[in-house]
């Protein structure tokens, strides 16, 4: 008896020399990589792997993997193996073989134009590239070049190339198959599902387009947002500046093409050895070439936004449904199909119109990236540099229409009348204080304080004054400190003390001589060391009480490299043999370090300063949090 499965596989050569055909000859069977997949990706990494194992090949036939696609009337939706696919057609497009236009993208307009100019060698403008495939074509052609690979011998051995092409049954759950996929560990994640679920509730193939731009570009985090939708889109979002988010037309953003006056380049000249397409950022306002990091991973970010939009739309959950506290990229799916089936907007279950909780989701999660990249720190790297900075700029436009270039100066929060002059100062201030959070909240499941920002932001940005965000930034930390020092700790806690207090006390250091300290910024020190130490070393000098040892006086924060160096020596020998780092550290170890003095009884004097110093430094936090008595018992 025939297993009828086996009309589900099919062997494919991918490419046969005699009739001089690929797999990409058939017009009968077109690939389509559906919306719910993430865009091309493959790096120089699995470009150049691929290359180097077909070359390596000698047998007969070597098979390539799988193709994993479900048929769709005559078309084959491809759920899994498209970079690889992607990856084929742009090597036999670079060794000129037979391929035709089989290969397309759902929605991605500029993807299918890329490809399609390829093929048939037509002119090519700039800005209508899918850049992620350009960068394909040229790691293809530099792998060739660099290798010195013969591009016959090449074609010769993809003769040997075998690939199956695996069909799902029809009517597979292919939510369910996605997930088991994942669960595998293979190609796709749980934000590849999450899209994919939402879309499929979308009913208008207008919105469901947008709403593929939208996701892609929000999941790129490198960079600003605007930068990554086409020309276009750009404009009708964004406006002429792309500095402020328009209301969404989704019919005009779908209808509106790429201006005909863009500049147009030739496939020769792409192919130029000299060519580099400027997908980077931009450039500072000292035209500084530049790009940007983002302190979270997209699945992170949309954590955020699913509480942005829980707090927005005030989303009401039973009691035992609370939202979980720890935000965790594991969960992501849960988290969200808990607000569909528990959330209640009103009276109105969220899960009973999901069409609608798609398309408010997205329009949510382009304001909260919208307002992320303009509001809250980045990393910036400077022509090429290893070492970045922390950076809060916004973008700014120079040029007219075809001939605007993107910049980045520092973000204005200025309200409407101040003298810039008057508002500038907020933005360092702003940066020190976003930058002390981030150095104390090292894990992306413990960063709520980028929720509560993008909460006030979604709320307030454009209607508030600039005065007030500040002041909300600096009560996150108050809190934390208040909690986890004056009210459930001591001053006393040694290296169980939060790294947020000795942050926070840093920052309120820096504010009151900003002149004095304007060399200071905000690094990982995340290890928490005594000044004087717990087992001084060889016995050369005496041993504290634990408590006076472990006093906050005695505690300063540090690089964890130096920590094994650091910990065991006299103050004076730290002093003395740190003295670079020191001058470069924490505002409270150079203070320490100051305190301490020089001479043969530095030590011993230490000990007589230890407490007040601490005193000292625990009265500046208390007054700032608003503590009047810190560490006191209750007066009866």
């Amino acid at each position: 008896m025939e297993n009828n499965n086996s009309k589900l596989i099919d062997e494919l050569t991918v490419y046969d020399a005699e009739n001089h055909t690929t797999l990409f000859c058939n017009e009968k069977e077109r690939y389509v990589i559906p919306l719910y997949q993430r865009a091309y990706a493959w790096t120089d990494v699995e470009i150049e792997q691929l290359i180097d194992d077909i070359l390596e090949h000698n047998g007969e036939h070597y098979y390539i993997g799988s193709l994993i696609v479900y048929k769709r009337n005559h078309e084959f939706e491809v759920i899994d193996g498209q970079q690889r696919l992607t990856t084929l057609l742009l090597l036999m497009i670079e060794l000129e073989l037979p391929v035709k236009n089989i290969l397309s993208f759902a929605c991605r307009k500029k993807a299918d134009d890329t490809l399609s100019k390829y093929i048939e060698n037509k002119e090519i403008l700039d800005e209508d590239l899918e850049q992620n495939l350009v960068r394909g074509r040229r790691i293809i052609a530099e792998k060739l070049s660099a290798d010195q690979i013969d591009r016959d011998v090449l074609s010769q051995k993809l003769t040997h190339l075998r690939l199956y092409r695996i069909q799902v049954p029809p009517n597979t759950d292919l939510n369910r198959y996605f997930e088991i996929m994942n669960t595998r560990g293979e190609q796709l994640e749980q934000h590849d599902i999450l899209k994919a679920m939402l879309m499929s509730e979308i009913q208008d193939d207008a919105v469901k387009n947008l709403f593929a731009k939208i996701w892609e570009a929000c999941s790129d985090m490198t960079g600003y947002v605007q930068m990554h939708f086409d020309v276009a889109t750009r404009r009708l979002l964004f406006g002429g500046d792309w500095n402020w988010l328009q209301e969404i037309d989704y019919d005009e953003i779908v209808e509106q093409s790429v201006d005909e006056d863009e500049s147009e380049l030739s496939i020769d000249e792409i192919l130029a050895p000299g060519f580099r397409v400027q997908y980077d950022d931009g450039s500072t306002d000292k035209n500084e070439r530049v790009r940007f990091e983002s302190m979270i991973d997209f699945p992170y970010f949309l954590l955020h936004v699913l509480r942005v939009y829980i707090h927005v739309n005030d989303v009401q959950f039973p009691e035992k449904e609370e939202t979980q506290r720890l935000l965790d990229d594991k969960k992501l799916i849960r988290e969200f199909e808990r607000v569909l089936r528990h959330g209640r907007i009103g009276r109105r279950q969220i899960g009973k119109d999901k069409e609608n909780f798609s398309i408010s989701f997205m329009e949510c999660l382009l304001r909260c990236r919208f307002l992320f990249d303009k509001y809250i720190i980045k990393r910036e790297y400077a022509n090429e540099s290893a070492d970045g900075e922390w950076s809060l700029k916004q973008l700014e436009v120079s040029g007219q229409e075809s001939k605007k270039k993107a910049y980045f100066k520092k973000t204005e929060f200025r309200d409407y009348g101040e003298w810039a002059k008057s508002a500038e100062p907020r933005n360092k201030e702003i940066a020190m204080l976003q930058s002390a959070l981030r150095v104390s909240y090292t894990s992306p499941k413990v960063m709520h304080w980028i929720t509560e920002l993008l909460k006030w932001l979604y709320d307030n940005a454009g209607e508030k004054s600039w005065c007030f965000y500040i002041p909300m930034i600096e009560e996150i930390a108050i809190d934390s400190v208040k909690e986890n020092f004056f009210i459930n700790g001591s001053r006393h806690m040694g290296v169980n003390t939060p790294h947020i207090v000795f942050n926070y006390l840093d920052f309120l250091l820096w504010r009151e001589s900003k002149e004095k300290y304007a060399d200071f910024v905000f690094e990982f020190r995340n290890s928490v060391e005594h000044w004087y130490p717990q087992h001084p070393s060889e016995g050369t000098f005496d041993t504290w009480e634990q408590e006076e040892v472990d006093d906050f006086g005695n505690l300063c924060i540090i690089q964890r490299n130096v920590n094994s160096r650091f910990s065991n020596m006299a103050p004076v020998a730290k002093k003395t043999t740190f003295g670079q780092m020191i001058s470069k550290g924490s505002l409270k170890l150079r203070l320490m370090a100051e305190r301490t003095g020089g001479g043969s009884d530095a030590n011993i004097q230490w000990k007589k300063e230890y407490e007040d110093f601490g005193s000292e430094m625990i009265e500046k936090l208390s007054a700032a949090c608003h503590i009047k008595r810190p560490f006191e018992p209750e007066q009866e």
